[in-house]
């Protein structure tokens, strides 16, 4: 097991991100020394995975905090908050970016003096929480699989897309380790391939059996193959179990139902939405028509027409059988069986 792929990393006083949007052909960390460009590397899919964006945020406070106490050692935490609402509205489906905004915002309000290291120290402790988080989930999830067989992924869930180890791919690295999944099949992921380009690339590195597929193909394979678990990951969870998540995940969960197999989601108690009732109330970014109209930046078919791009889609509660997070598993997650997990 490899797992040595690290996304987000602070060296000296910059913070680096691998520019995802390159992988698998080049291996490149861009230099981030102020908010907006890590406002601009979030929006641009520089780095991606809500556990990552919130991650990246929290750097990103730090580097507005320097830039503004520098500016002003009196006024900072008046001009930081410009910054903030900024970094908030980067990506407004991911949850963990406004629950990192939060905690910095904890910091903000009790430093005194230089906020600065208090402010780094923070980042730095939500960034190896949720490497620790990461492993702990791998482990509860990799005990729900009782028959060893292949599983069926979407996106990409692993180190790219959090502090490091992965949510979805978290689980499937422990059980595949523990032999209790011998493959992996892994949708393409359209429009940004990010299945094809990075899913595969983790799992290839780490020597885990890997086959790709057209997002169109995960229904046909569930009737062909003996797959038990699809196991995927979540931008954001309403109180009530509803999961936003890469669009596709939905279609994933009706096929899994009518095929018997199961459905698992991962991901930290930081992307539950306790606040949001149900995921009609979560917001569903949209994004540019032209991501849609072609691949990889090139033109296909059709000219001079509209397309609709949601990034993410809304899976009912009532089509997961597992939503599995550091403090435990829900099994047929209901409003009061999610709220359990912040009582433990």
């Amino acid at each position: 097991m490899i797992d040595d792929v690290r996304a987000i990393e602070w060296q000296g006083d910059v913070l680096l991100l691998l520019d995802q949007r390159q992988l698998p052909k080049k291996t490149i960390y861009l230099e981030i020394d102020s908010v907006d460009a890590a406002i601009a590397s979030i929006k641009a899919l520089v780095v991606r995975g809500a556990p990552a964006i919130g991650i990246t945020a929290a750097y990103a406070v730090v580097l507005a905090a320097r830039s503004r106490y520098r500016e002003s050692a009196e006024r900072w935490r008046e001009l930081i908050r410009e910054d903030l609402i900024k970094l908030a509205a980067a990506r407004p489906t991911a949850v963990n970016l406004s629950w990192a905004l939060q905690r910095m915002q904890g910091i903000i309000d009790a430093v005194d003096g230089d906020p600065v290291p208090p402010l780094f120290g923070e980042a730095r402790q939500i960034h190896e929480n949720d490497i620790k988080a990461n492993q702990t989930m791998g482990d509860y999830g990799a005990d729900l699989i009782k028959n060893p067989g292949p599983v069926l992924t979407h996106c990409n869930t692993g180190s790219l897309a959090t502090g490091g180890y992965g949510t979805a791919l978290g689980v499937i690295r422990s059980a595949y380790v523990q032999r209790r999944v011998t493959a992996v099949f892994a949708t393409e992921t359209r429009p940004w391939l990010q299945g094809s380009r990075l899913t595969a690339w983790e799992l290839q590195r780490d020597g885990i059996p890997v086959s790709l597929i057209t997002d169109s193909a995960a229904a046909w394979l569930m009737q062909q193959k003996p797959i038990e678990w699809v196991i995927v990951g979540a931008d954001r969870i309403a109180a009530n179990g509803d999961v936003a998540n890469k669009i596709g995940t939905y279609n994933l969960a009706v096929a899994a139902r009518r095929h018997g197999v199961n459905f698992m989601v991962v991901a930290p108690t930081s992307t539950i939405d306790r606040d949001i009732s149900s995921g009609e109330q979560i917001p569903v970014e949209e994004r540019a028509e032209t991501e849609i109209l072609g691949t990889a930046g090139y033109a296909e078919g059709v000219v001079d027409i509209g397309a609709w791009n949601p990034v993410f889609d809304v899976t009912p509660a009532s089509l997961i059988d597992a939503i599995v997070t550091e403090n435990g598993v829900v099994l047929e997650p209901t409003r009061d069986r999610i709220e359990r997990l912040f009582t433990k």
